[in-house]
């Protein structure tokens, strides 16, 4: 097992360079998070990730896929998985028709992306439905915190029947923020007694089940000056201390906007890197950096070795074990085999 390898980062194109092989053997590398760009059809899916594997058995191949506009491959037999709030709204019609539908959605989520050799998708999303965040919209499954925790429940329990782990978003809420973290710095100005009655309820309701979770690139000012992402507060007092959480942390993308503005400074990608993961991040996010030379990936990847060398992070064991935790435990199933499983052919029929 490494000390540590913290980093999950991505390729420019749909197979791999001697760059993209080369930081994929890097021992800060523990994760690889796939794209559309990175579609061409499933014959080409599941070489690429072969591939990856090859280079680096342990790697997490992780992916943005949670359904509706989230949703990075589409085409070649894959699902057309409906937006989270078709869940909340067949909810307020019939509540066990919804958990069902939830579960069979977690499942052919999984099951889809197993088959085709990616491991983790970064799903589900948590946030509350304000009506407030254009980035966040029919994503969420509701606005009633026990319903999301129900709903999201009942999806995780589908992507645990694929052999899919799971990782709640965007902790503790960004539904209420009105900005989007990928342009902007978004501001919830509430009190953390407010959060934490509303927005963070499903991350209580949860904490015994949930394997991952993502903070928001929100500034909670009432309660911390960074972001949840970069705060101690939010990530070890609060989440893991007060509610209980265990699992990993992610880091969300480091090239967003709302990453690296913080102390009235911008940051380089290493040193925001070091600040998440001091503040408790157990793996962090650079996406779409590895186009053209890929110069940004290998600046974390130095620089961030640099960072550990002058003790501004501490390589942590137990990080590296949640994330191992998240690998796959069972081996997929093939496409055909898939397409030909019973429970795979119900999970389409309870789709809402």
């Amino acid at each position: 097992m490494n000390v540590h390898a913290p980093v999950v980062l991505d390729i420019a194109g749909t197979t791999l360079s001697r760059d993209d092989r080369r930081r994929l053997k890097h021992p800060l590398t523990g994760g690889l998070i796939l794209f559309a760009r990175h579609w061409v059809d499933r014959q080409a899916l599941v070489e690429l990730t072969s591939a990856i594997k090859r280079e680096r058995p342990d790697i997490l191949v992780c992916v943005d896929h949670e359904g509706g506009r989230v949703q990075r491959f589409r085409t070649d037999g894959f699902t057309h998985l409906p937006p989270m709030r078709s869940l909340g709204e067949l909810w307020m019609k019939d509540p066990l028709a919804a958990l069902d539908a939830a579960t069979a959605c977690g499942y052919v989520l999984g099951a889809e992306l197993r088959a085709c050799g990616v491991d983790f998708s970064f799903t589900p999303v948590l946030d509350l439905d304000h009506g407030r965040s254009g980035v966040i919209g029919d994503r969420a499954f509701h606005r009633d915190a026990r319903v999301v925790t129900l709903l999201a429940k009942s999806l995780m329990h589908g992507l645990l029947l694929a052999g899919m782990g799971n990782c709640g978003k965007h902790f503790p809420g960004h539904g209420y923020a009105r900005a989007d973290s990928h342009v902007a710095v978004p501001v919830d100005s509430r009190s953390l007694k407010a959060i934490l009655a509303d927005d963070a309820v499903p991350y209580a309701g949860l904490s015994t089940c949930l394997g991952a979770v993502m903070p928001a690139h929100v500034v909670y000012p009432k309660v911390d000056h960074r972001p949840a992402g970069f705060s101690p507060r939010w990530l070890k007092d609060i989440l893991r201390g007060q509610l209980g959480f265990t699992g990993a942390i992610f880091s969300d993308d480091l090239s967003m906007e709302g990453a690296r503005h913080l102390d009235g400074g911008q940051l380089d990608y290493a040193e925001a890197a070091a600040l998440a993961l001091d503040a408790g991040c157990d793996l962090v996010l650079l996406c779409n950096q590895s186009t053209g030379t890929g110069e940004a990936v290998d600046e974390l990847l130095a620089g961030l070795q640099q960072q550990a060398e002058a003790g501004h992070w501490r390589p942590d064991p137990d990080s590296e074990a949640r994330r191992q935790a998240l690998l796959p435990q069972s081996a997929p199933m093939t496409w055909d085999d898939l397409m030909h499983q019973p429970a795979y052919q119900r999970a389409l029929e309870r789709l809402p």
